[in-house]
C-alpha cells in the first residue's frame, strides 16, 4: 500500500505537488517526514511550500520530468535528446554525491539514507529538476547516526540481500545457516551510503560518448568507495571532490581539443 498519494495542484499559479496520506496507520512517519522536509530545507533538497498536519495533507514544489527512475525515458523525448550527454549525466551525478554529502552534515545531524536497499529504490527518492539537476524528495526514512554518541542504524527489521546493499547491512552469520534475528543484526553507518556510489553513478552515466573515459577516471574513487571495510571507505566529500575534478579536467580537455581543430 501506497503511504501518499500525490496529485498535482495549482498555488497562486504555480503547479504543486500536493501529497495526501494514504492510511492514518502509516500518520506517524508521514507527519515525521514532514518535520524532516522542513529542517532540511536547503538547494538540495525539495521545495517545501507547505502542509497541514490536521488534514495530513503536504505540499511541494514540482518537477514534471519526476522521478530520477524516468531519466532514460526523459533523454529519450526529442526535446531533450541534446542534453543527453556526459556532461550533464556527470553533473547529475554530482549533484548525487553533493546530496549525500549534504545529508551526512546537514542540519539535523548526520543522516543516512535508509531508503535505498535496491538500485530501483535509490533513484525513486530523487527528482530530476527541468534544468537537469537533483533534489532529495523522500525523507521519511534518514535516521541519525553519530559514532561519538554512540549512535547506529539498522535500515529496517528484515533480513537485506543483494550486492546493491553494503555488506554489513548482510546478515553475517548466513552462511553458517543461523537464521536471521534483528536482535543479534550489528547497525551500521553512514558509510552504507558510500558503497552505494559507484553502482547509482553508473546507472546516472547511461550510454553516451564519453562515458567510457569519465568511468576510467573514477575507476579509483569507486574502488575505495567499495572498500568491504566501511572504515577504509572515502567521505562523501571526498568522493565530490574528485567528480568536480574529473569534470572540470574533462571539460578543460574538451576545450583544447576544438581549439585543435
Amino acid at each position: 500500500m501506497l503511504l501518499v498519494q500525490v496529485y498535482l495542484a495549482e498555488w497562486r499559479g504555480q503547479k504543486v505537488a500536493l501529497s495526501k496520506l494514504s492510511s492514518l496507520e502509516y500518520q506517524d512517519d508521514f507527519h515525521h517526514g514532514i518535520f524532516m522536509l522542513e529542517a532540511l530545507q536547503g538547494p538540495q533538497v525539495v521545495q517545501l511550500v507547505g502542509f497541514c498536519l490536521e488534514d495530513n495533507t503536504l505540499v511541494t514544489e514540482h518537477h514534471p520530468h519526476g522521478s530520477l527512475l524516468k531519466l532514460d525515458s526523459v533523454f529519450a523525448q526529442e526535446q531533450h535528446q541534446q542534453h543527453n550527454t556526459w556532461q550533464i549525466r556527470l553533473r547529475l551525478a554530482t549533484d548525487y554525491v553533493s546530496i549525500l554529502h549534504y545529508l551526512h552534515n546537514s542540519p539535523a545531524g548526520r543522516r543516512v539514507m535508509c531508503d535505498s536497499n535496491s538500485l530501483e529504490k535509490t533513484l525513486s527518492q530523487f527528482l530530476l529538476t527541468s534544468d537537469f539537476h537533483l533534489v532529495v524528495n523522500d525523507v521519511d526514512a534518514l535516521p541519525e547516526v553519530d559514532r561519538s554518541r554512540g549512535l547506529l542504524v539498522k535500515c529496517g527489521h528484515r533480513e537485506l540481500t543483494g550486492d546493491f546493499v553494503a555488506p554489513e547491512q548482510l546478515w553475517p552469520f548466513r552462511n553458517i545457516g543461523k537464521p536471521f534475528s534483528d536482535n543479534l543484526m550489528p547497525e551500521y553507518d553512514e558509510r552504507t551510503d558510500i558503497w552505494k556510489i559507484p553502482d547509482v553513478t553508473w546507472f546516472l552515466m547511461g550510454r553516451v560518448p564519453g562515458g567510457d573515459l569519465v568511468h576510467f577516471h573514477l575507476f579509483q574513487i569507486h574502488e575505495e568507495c567499495k572498500k568491504e571495510d566501511p572504515m577504509l571507505r572515502p567521505s562523501a566529500l571526498d568522493v565530490l571532490k574528485v567528480y568536480q575534478s574529473v569534470y572540470s579536467s574533462m571539460v578543460r580537455g574538451n576545450a583544447g581539443f576544438r581549439d585543435m581543430l
